[in-house]
C-alpha cells in the first residue's frame, strides 16, 4: 500500500460549504478575513473562488443543502481517473463522478474531491493588517476520531506523496509537507470523540492582533491555547483556527 501514490497533487484548495440559509454573511466574513474578491460564480450559483490580491487562489466556496456549515479540501491532479483508481485502491470510495469532479471518501470517513489541475503555481501573499500582522489561510486540518486516527495518517501520506512530519511535542498531531511550490499544509488531528471532518487554518504572527480583528467581523472565541493557536466560530457556526506559525513559510 505504502508503495502506490496518487501523485503528483500539483494543487490544494480549500472549500468552505454551508448551507443557503447562512452562506451570505459566511461569505461576506470570509472575504473579510482572507483579503479577498469573490469570483463570477458557477454551477447554477453554487461555487465561487476566493481571489487574492496576487498568486492563484487556494479557497472556494460552495452553497450546500444540508447543515452544519463545513469544509472539505479538492486535489488538484493531471489525470483523474488514475488518480481515481490509485485512491481507491489505497482504500477509498467514488462517491459520484462528473466531467470535471470524483467525490471519495477516504477510508475513514473524509469526503473529498479530485478536481484537474488548471496551472495553478504561486501561493497567495500575506496580507499586512492595520494592526501590524499578516495571516494567511494556509492549512485545511482533517479532525479524525482516534479509532481511524493511525490508519488515515497512512492513507493520506500516500495519496499526497508528500513527507510527513510527526510533531513530538504534540502527539495529536501530524503533518503532511507539501514539496514546494505548493503553498497548502496538511494537518491531521485525533480527536477523543466525534465524527471525521475538516476546519481551516490560519497562519499569523500575532494571534491576539487577529483573533480581535476576527472578533470584529463576527466570528466567537471558543479556545485559547496560548502562544499556539485561538478556536473560533465563524458566523455560519463553522470552527476553524488561527494559529502562531508565520505566514508565507
Amino acid at each position: 500500500m505504502g508503495a502506490e501514490q496518487a501523485g503528483p497533487v500539483r494543487w490544494v484548495t480549500g472549500f468552505l460549504d454551508t448551507p443557503a440559509a447562512h452562506a451570505p454573511v459566511a461569505e461576506r466574513f470570509w472575504l473579510a478575513v482572507t483579503g479577498t474578491t469573490l469570483s463570477t460564480r458557477r454551477g447554477g450559483g453554487t461555487f465561487a473562488t476566493l481571489v487574492p490580491a496576487s498568486g492563484d487562489p487556494v479557497l472556494r466556496v460552495q452553497v450546500v443543502g444540508d447543515a452544519p456549515a463545513r469544509g472539505h479540501l479538492d486535489l488538484h491532479v493531471e489525470s483523474l481517473p488514475e488518480a481515481a483508481s490509485t485512491l481507491v485502491a489505497l482504500g477509498a470510495s467514488v462517491l459520484r463522478r462528473d466531467d470535471d469532479l470524483i467525490v471519495l471518501r477516504s477510508p475513514g470517513g473524509i469526503v473529498f474531491c479530485l478536481v484537474p489541475w488548471c496551472g495553478e503555481r504561486t501561493g497567495p501573499v500575506a496580507p499586512v493588517w492595520p494592526g501590524g500582522q499578516a495571516s494567511l489561510a494556509d492549512q485545511v486540518c482533517l479532525d479524525l476520531p482516534a479509532a481511524v486516527y493511525e490508519a488515515e495518517c497512512v492513507f493520506w501520506r500516500a495519496a499526497t506523496g508528500w513527507r510527513h512530519d510527526p510533531i513530538p511535542a504534540c502527539a495529536e498531531f501530524e503533518r503532511l509537507i507539501a514539496p514546494q511550490p505548493l503553498p497548502a499544509r496538511l494537518l491531521l488531528q485525533r480527536l477523543d470523540a466525534g465524527p471525521a471532518g475538516v476546519h481551516l487554518d490560519l497562519a499569523c504572527d500575532d494571534v491576539d492582533a487577529e483573533v480581535a480583528r476576527h472578533e470584529t467581523l463576527g466570528a466567537t472565541v471558543v479556545r485559547r491555547i496560548p502562544d499556539r493557536w485561538t478556536t473560533l466560530r465563524d458566523p455560519a457556526g463553522r470552527f476553524y483556527c488561527v494559529t502562531a506559525r508565520p505566514p508565507n513559510r
